[in-house]
């Protein structure tokens, strides 16, 4: 290895970029990492943390008022401040970006500021200096992509929402995914006449049918308006405002337009093109399950390879690449099957397994399904008209529970622990086994009996 200057050059210091780099380096691998712009990358940066910062400050809208059931007053209206959310948020994510820069140095990882280019298989090119690297590793995440149309340039990316100049009383958010639905959720929580427009006929493409008509009511309850069947046509100035026409023919008057209509992997510029990688049709990197590619020295993982996009899915992978390429015994492949994800619109979507929809598709034999649709035990003094959805898909030929769904408060934190179970093809017997925790809405999940529908 000496004809090398390190044995792993890794580009890119998200969160599996960081991960790969610490692990290889602890098994005495000699690492280099290059990020151009900042450390922990989207989830960080732009991403899962500020997000669920800005989800938390949304909900306090609902318990404020849900208090005065409980006996609370308040001396007078709440009044939110923008710039104190996004100051304090901006001040959190700089203590986040230190820490990541001190695992790095106290892994003795190599940190190269800059924006690196791949030169051959095993050059990379980084201010103006050509590195030598047995392997290198590509984890440079995803980047928000805009669609072409008219007046694209006034929309705001998912990176720049973050970081408004001034608060929008009036809100629109162009999209159907996760991005879209939760920050339709968070400006509407924080006060803002918030819409929604999405070409499709329902949000959330690919969750339990179910799961996302209960959450398309629970959203328009909380009054967020929701626009589906058509999409933006035209985006036009209007002062400090914008003039958004739709294909329907409505037209809105907004004070910010987010564009949340996917992310591409984030490849411009790294010199892939010159080696003739082989991507996936969809434009993402192709790797086997080493996470080698089409040249067997360049490795890929995250979000780059089309995979889920997940942060705990981009760790995963660099502990597996790691174990294939530095480690003492090759691990199987990474299942990707039963992973678990959160929605944090309001309320909350928490998901692990099949979908009905998924599952009456696979499980021969047929499905049961059990389902709890009911008011959490708070809302009966808080006043509040909001629901809650629990449901689990049975596989009728093994008794396995092979999909756990939720719709409701912290359904995030609920679903990780029945994620085990389900991960653990544990059947519909031993859900009924377990005793629930009382008084708790999670106990539903253990104490559905009745048969809903086959």
């Amino acid at each position: 290895m000496a004809q090398y200057d390190y044995d792993l050059f890794v580009i890119g210091a998200g969160s599996g970029g960081v991960r790969a780099a610490r692990t290889a380096a602890a098994t005495g691998a000699r690492v280099a990492i290059a990020e151009d712009r900042y450390l922990g990358g989207t989830c960080v940066n732009v991403g899962c943390v500020p997000k669920k910062l800005y989800s938390y400050a949304a909900h306090f809208h609902d318990a404020f008022e849900d208090s005065a059931g409980f006996g609370w007053t308040l001396p007078e209206a709440p009044r939110f401040d923008w710039a104190t959310l996004r100051d304090n948020k901006i001040e959190e994510i700089k203590r986040l970006n230190g820490i990541y820069g001190r695992l790095l140095e106290g892994a003795d990882v190599m940190l190269l500021n800059g924006r690196a280019r791949i030169t051959g298989p095993h050059s990379v090119e980084i201010n103006g200096e050509t590195i030598a690297a047995e392997k290198i590793l590509v984890a440079t995440g995803g980047w928000p992509w805009v669609p072409d149309i008219e007046g694209a340039e006034h929309a705001v990316d998912s990176n720049r929402v973050f970081d408004l100049e001034s608060f929008p009383e009036r809100f629109l958010v162009l999209g159907g995914g996760y991005i879209a639905v939760e920050f339709a959720s968070i400006f509407n929580g924080l006060g803002s006449d918030a819409h929604l427009v999405y070409r499709g006929e329902l949000f959330l493409r690919g969750f339990d049918r179910e799961v996302r008509e209960f959450t398309r009511d629970e959203m328009q309850k909380k009054g967020v308006n929701l626009h589906f069947e058509t999409t933006i046509e035209r985006i036009e100035p209007v002062g400090d405002a914008y003039r958004v026409s739709l294909t329907n023919g409505e037209t809105l008057e907004v004070d910010v337009v987010l564009a949340a209509t996917g992310r591409r992997p984030n490849l411009t510029g790294l010199g892939l093109d010159a080696l003739d990688i082989e991507l996936n049709p969809n434009g993402t990197i192709k790797v086997d399950e080493c996470y080698q590619t089409s040249e067997p020295s360049i490795l890929a993982l995250g979000d780059v390879i089309g995979g889920p996009e997940l942060t705990p899915v981009a760790l995963a992978e660099a502990m597996h690449l790691v174990q294939h390429h530095y480690g003492d015994a090759t691990p199987g492949p990474l299942d990707y099957q039963d992973i678990a994800t959160a929605v944090f619109c309001h309320p909350n979507i928490g998901t692990v397994g099949l979908s009905e929809e998924e599952a009456r598709e696979q499980c021969e034999a047929g499905v049961r399904i059990y389902r709890a649709d009911f008011r959490p035990m708070k809302h009966t003094l808080s006043g509040s008209q909001e629901r809650c959805l629990m449901k689990l898909v049975v596989d009728d030929a093994t008794d396995r529970v092979v999909g756990a769904h939720m719709v409701g408060d912290d359904a995030g934190e609920l679903i990780q622990g029945i994620a085990i179970a389900v991960r653990a093809r544990l059947t519909k017997t031993d859900f009924d086994a377990t005793v629930g925790i009382h008084p708790t809405s999670a106990e539903e999940f253990v104490t559905m009996r009745s048969l809903s529908r086959r």
